[in-house]
């Protein structure tokens, strides 16, 4: 394993022609219902940076969506899943059980929000992680009704885009969809019509009534939020928002989940985004980040909830891979020992540092937000407006990406620029990418 320079270089334009020539070949071999944020096909990768088929290396600004904290090809995770592939493959956890799922599941355990009695289930993804949570919430409070938030992101399969927020392109033409989903506001700080100062109350109120009035607390079986949206922008609920809601899913017996797929594992400076407030869930999904690269996922909570399902009703044939979770295991032990939450959290304090400046510069910057290595701007046509600039956050990605920055874009408008380094990048790659960014918004 030769580690790759940790600097940015440019030897043809991008895409360069061998991924052109691979582009070719994709499109005609790979359903158009797939795409790709760049036609840049990756040779290899490791630290902050991506070095393509033509031999570019790009500054990595996307992690993969938030999978390789750890780094891609990180030490501990290549030895311990290299080990495990010598030993054995596959043996099905649901036939012949081994050691490797065991230690995951008390590794969560340990890691996750709460010092009550846990236990959890593997799985292979984010989404497959919240259809399991809603089943064991059925499950365990004999209740079907779910509520989800306005700009949540939980997946694509049936049930989850039924609980995802965005119609496009997670959802079009897809339908029709699982039943008994209701979606209720969020605290959407930027955008409360009464200020950010009064949208954690308000919001909170707001949603409790609607559940309270539309839906019955009674029937509610699962309150299922993202800790930090992703896909929806990178919005951090108001202050007292999340407390509020997991107090009112206590009050009701609810269960109160936390996906925390895409802001677990250190990204948000803490190992769990929840854990900004003091929120214990009572179960909390877990993937992306959580084996380095590897496709894991997870339901983690409270023993008695995770075990009202029947024997034989959760499972799968590859869930708890035993390489991927030999990986975990990796990756786990890599945000120990470099103590990757720190990183994080120093990544936020350089990243926002220099995006606030570009805030006061450029009128079209109307927020920047986020935690740790999860930082986002949102670009409008107007602050006073707050009126939407997708055509601006486009071409912005554009611009960067042909200068060798991977940068990817989100939110329910399509007008954010989402930032999700490795947590392991050097402080000048990190740098470097924030300069292209500033050169990037020079050109608009």
């Amino acid at each position: 394993m030769t580690a790759i320079p940790q600097e940015r270089r440019l030897v043809t334009a991008i895409p360069g022609p061998k991924s052109q020539e691979l582009q070719a070949r994709r499109i005609a071999a790979v359903a158009g219902g797939v795409g790709s944020v760049m036609p840049v096909f990756a040779a290899r990768a490791g630290g902050g940076v991506l070095e393509d088929v033509d031999g570019n290396r790009l500054i990595d600004f996307g992690s993969g969506i938030a999978v390789t904290s750890v780094g891609n090809s990180a030490e501990a995770v290549v030895r311990r899943a290299s080990a495990q592939l010598a030993d054995f493959t596959h043996t099905c956890f649901m036939v012949t059980p081994y050691e490797g799922y065991v230690e995951v599941c008390e590794r969560l355990a340990e890691l996750t929000p709460g010092d009550h009695a846990k236990k959890s289930a593997l799985f292979n993804s984010g989404a497959e992680a919240v259809e399991n949570a809603v089943k064991i919430a059925r499950s365990y409070t004999k209740r079907q009704a779910v509520v989800v938030f306005d700009h949540g992101y939980h997946g694509r399969t049936n049930l989850t885009m039924a609980l995802t927020s965005k119609n496009m392109p997670y959802k079009n033409g897809f339908g029709p969809f699982a039943p008994e989903i209701y979606r209720v506001p969020v605290a959407y700080g930027y955008r409360w019509p009464t200020g950010p100062e009064n949208c954690g109350p308000e919001a909170s109120a707001q949603a409790i009534d609607q559940i309270n009035k539309q839906i019955g607390a009674d029937n509610v079986a699962a309150i299922i939020i993202e800790p930090l949206l992703g896909e929806g922008g990178f919005i951090e609920p108001a202050k007292g928002f999340l407390p509020a809601l997991a107090k009112f899913a206590k009050d009701n017996g609810i269960v109160f989940v936390a996906d925390e797929i895409q802001s677990g594992f250190c990204r948000t400076g803490q190992w769990f985004a929840c854990e900004d407030e003091g929120v214990v869930p009572d179960l909390i999904t877990t993937a992306k980040g959580i084996a380095g690269g590897l496709p894991l996922a997870a339901v983690t909570g409270r023993a008695e909830i995770m075990d009202a399902a029947h024997s034989g009703g959760l499972g799968g044939t590859y869930g708890g891979n035993p390489v991927a979770c030999a990986a975990a295991l990796g990756a786990i032990e890599t945000m120990k020992e470099l103590d990757l939450v720190s990183k994080a959290r120093r990544i936020e304090e350089v990243m926002k540092g220099r995006l606030a400046a570009l805030q006061e510069k450029y009128d079209i910057v109307g927020d920047v937000r986020g935690r740790g290595a999860m930082i986002a701007i949102e670009l409008v046509k107007d602050r006073d407006t707050k009126e939407p600039n997708p055509e601006a956050t486009a071409a912005l990605a554009k611009a960067c990406h042909t200068e060798g920055l991977l940068v990817l874009t989100t939110g329910t408008y399509g007008n954010v620029l989402r930032f999700l380094p490795p947590l392991v990048i050097g402080e000048d790659l990190l740098n470097e990418g924030l300069d292209i960014i500033e050169q990037a918004f020079a050109t608009l």
